[in-house]
């Protein structure tokens, strides 16, 4: 089995920054970027880490996969409607490279095979932090990401055992598995309800949505979109890894810490209020896809996944409404 001496990271947003970060201490790191000036930046500046460890990385990055030597593993970290887009960009490169996924969501593996034969690893992130600027990322929250051979490849577990090793020596945390998909799909069903519902009531994630006191608590809610997918799950033959519900719980149950009252900003909700396009085909429109192949209703999940959608509708028309607005007051005053 090769050993992986040169990691590649596709995306440096957050997530991609922390790999880079961590990892350029273990092996030698490259950075394909989408912008020249990021790469500049990076080439020019490094990479420095803040948070849970104060690191500062020499990188080589680029926006041409051609100006890369070739690497042994190549961390895809783009958000989920960016990966047809970066696979598109490594097509007819990398040859001797596994690829490993960490998006959000379901059906990305799928679209990475479509443009080359990498051997594909599966990933659950569940880290968190805040990225300052193209060479500074604050990791907040130290978590581990979850990894394991994706069925429609040639990966195998032994080399998701290496992978997991190589993240774990860098200071990240990670865990393998040879069936993924249980936890795949319990991280699904938490971010499905969770980064909806904060999206369209633009409230952070909060006791409140562990709350079933009344009939007015947003928990109802919760719960309710939770089962609905741990139903669908059960139709479609996978066994969860964890209750959906429990995460929910535990998460909102770090309560208050030093006095500081935990209130975390989902991907999805930073996303709107951004007017950023959302991940929500990737995730809640997952489940409504997977209900249909079972052929099960999913009410909650239809519901909310039209709700956000229709949010992402009405940036454009809000932009067209102030350029109307502003149109009307010029003739006015003419």
């Amino acid at each position: 089995m090769t050993k992986i001496e040169r990691v590649c990271v596709v995306g440096a947003g957050t997530i991609g920054s922390l790999f880079a970060g961590y990892l350029g201490s273990v092996v030698e790191i490259m950075v394909l970027t989408r912008r020249e000036e990021h790469a500049q930046a990076l080439n020019q500046h490094g990479l420095r880490v803040t948070g849970q460890a104060e690191l500062h990385t020499r990188v080589t990055a680029s926006t041409d996969p051609a100006e890369l030597k070739d690497p042994n593993l190549v961390i895809i970290a783009t958000k989920a409607f960016s990966v047809e887009s970066s696979a598109q960009k490594i097509q007819g490169y990398f040859p001797n490279a596994h690829v490993l996924m960490v998006q959000n969501g379901l059906g990305c593996e799928e679209i990475v095979k479509r443009y080359g034969n990498w051997p594909i690893i599966s990933g659950v992130s569940f880290m968190s932090g805040t990225r300052h600027s193209d060479t500074h990322v604050e990791y907040e929250l130290d978590t581990p990401t979850w990894i394991g051979p994706w069925a429609g490849s040639n990966a195998t577990y032994e080399y998701v055992l290496q992978v997991a090793s190589l993240i774990n020596h860098s200071g990240l945390k990670a865990a393998a598995y040879r069936d993924l998909l249980p936890h795949q799909w319990s991280k699904l069903i938490f971010n499905s309800a969770i980064n909806s519902i904060t999206a369209v009531t633009d409230l952070p994630h909060v006791k409140a949505f562990a709350k079933e006191d009344t009939i007015a608590d947003l928990g109802n809610l919760v719960h309710a979109m939770m089962d609905e997918a741990k139903s669908i799950a059960t139709e479609r033959g996978v066994s969860l890894a964890d209750d959906p519900w429990e995460m929910n719980v535990k998460a909102v149950g770090q309560g208050v810490t030093g006095g500081d009252t935990y209130a975390h900003i989902p991907s999805m909700l930073a996303d709107v209020r951004n007017r950023h396009q959302t991940e929500i085909d990737w995730i809640t429109g997952a489940i409504v896809r997977e209900a249909a192949k079972a052929e099960m209703p999913a009410p909650y999940h239809e519901t909310l996944y039209r709700l956000v959608k229709a949010r992402e509708a009405s940036w454009s028309l809000s932009i067209n409404k102030m350029s109307n607005h502003s149109a009307d007051k010029e003739g006015i005053d003419c």
